[in-house]
């Protein structure tokens, strides 16, 4: 039994990094949809490649920061079978996989703050200091209970910081490091101009926008449910207030844009986020209510951002991760209590002192990483290549190949279709 129990926990914790892996996917799309049509290859690219460079990253730094574990041991002895501190079938390798998506959501969030100006080089340098060290510090100071700081909260406040699920430790930490990033890169070049005039720039791709958000929404079940890490640790209350949350963000954005799409979209993203942290403790009508006024702060702050404060937040991701998943961990103290149907635990002065110090090293980690590296490698492409699009600058491809070189229909001319050894791609196209 005992054995059987621990292979399930494994295909159990397995499926929810599966999961939250698929959700990358939905940050990709959710990106290609938002930015114009000429970096669109470089956004999937970015992603992918991110992903990669935050394994590894992870692997060998990141998680030893985080939990205090490496894996620089025999196969036999990291998968239990030679006893030692490795749980048996492997359940702590499954468990890393586990974590290293969430991490690796941390440059996804970024990505689609600085998105069609960043160059490629510099932004994995970025990608590999903050999966290797700054995230996981805060990451051990919550999950990892390293250096006391739980139960510093704890002896202060009565009750520890409560974020289950990630709204501080993964998205309010990455929306804020986006931050310091946007600010720190500048706007895209024409989006504002000097006579105070603000350059509209649409989505390119409204149903590829929606499908990078259906996939986030889909795979988001098992970035909060499977958050339990054990079988026996699952909840139906999480699954049920992440759907609460997430028709409370779409409703709320619906009406305060006014039936916009990629604020409807993302108006899902925002409750999702918000709900992170409580959903473990929060009654779904405060899980509603959460990811209802969570909805309409995306909306308001992302528009201040793009309008009032002219910071050139292209997918919005302060607005969504940041702004959002502080108010999540705010609202976990609020909702979670027992006076409004919460199951309680949980103490509102411990989440203002638990967000704000994720906020702060978020902020701070966001500025000395990206000024550091803008002072040594540059940020941005130059003016030609952002002109260009960073799909033919940086990666000589664009989404639609066939858009690139003249047509064949054009060409018929050129070409003898009864000659098979005659290239059917005209001179004129290859040069």
């Amino acid at each position: 039994m005992e054995t059987t129990s621990s292979a399930v926990d494994v295909l159990f914790i397995l499926l929810g990094a599966v999961m939250v892996l698929a959700m990358h996917a939905g940050f990709a799309f959710l990106e290609v949809g938002t930015v114009r049509r000429k970096n669109q290859v470089n956004a999937l690219v970015k992603i992918l490649v991110d992903f990669a460079v935050s394994t590894c990253a992870y692997f060998f730094i990141g998680y030893s920061i985080a939990y205090g574990v490496d894996f620089l041991v025999s196969a036999k002895v990291l998968t239990g079978a030679a006893g030692g501190s490795f749980a048996p079938k492997g359940y702590d390798l499954v468990k890393f996989f586990f974590l290293a998506t969430f991490a690796a959501a941390i440059p996804a969030i970024i990505s689609g703050g600085i998105a069609e100006r960043a160059k490629f080089l510099p932004q994995l340098c970025a990608t590999a200091i903050l999966v290797a060290f700054c995230y996981p510090l805060f990451e051990g100071l919550v999950w990892g209970t390293r250096l006391g700081f739980q139960d510093w909260v704890t002896a202060q406040f009565g009750f520890s910081f409560h974020d289950f699920a990630g709204s501080v430790v993964v998205h309010a930490f990455g929306g804020w490091v986006a931050l310091g990033a946007v600010l720190t890169l500048g706007a895209r070049r024409g989006r504002y101009r000097k006579n105070g005039k603000v350059v509209g720039i649409p989505p390119s791709n409204i149903p590829f926008l929606a499908l990078g958000a259906w996939i986030l929404s889909v795979g988001w079940f098992g970035f909060n449910v499977m958050s339990a890490q054990k079988l026996d640790g699952m909840s139906g209350l999480v699954a049920l207030n992440s759907l609460m949350a997430m028709v409370g963000g779409i409703l709320s954005s619906l009406v305060i844009s006014r039936n916009d799409p990629g604020f409807v979209h993302n108006g899902a993203l925002a409750g999702l986020v918000a709900v992170c942290a409580g959903s473990d403790v929060m009654h779904p009508i405060g899980a509603l209510a959460t990811g209802g006024i969570a909805g309409a702060l995306f909306v308001w702050a992302f528009n201040q951002c793009q309008n009032r404060w002219k910071i050139d937040d292209v997918l919005g991701v302060w607005p969504l991760h940041g702004f959002c998943g502080t108010f999540g961990g705010i609202a976990c103290g609020i909702f979670g209590q027992e006076s409004l149907g919460g199951l309680g635990g949980v103490s509102l002065p411990a989440q203002f002192v638990g967000t704000g110090l994720g906020v702060g090293m978020a902020l701070i980690s966001g500025f000395v990483v990206y000024k550091a590296l803008h002072a040594l490698l540059g940020l941005r492409l130059d003016a030609n290549q952002e002109m260009r699009g960073a799909d033919l600058s940086i990666h000589q491809i664009g989404a639609y190949p066939e858009d690139d070189v003249p047509s064949f229909a054009g060409d018929n001319a050129m070409y003898d279709p009864d000659d098979e050894d005659e290239d059917p791609i005209p001179v004129r196209a290859r040069a």
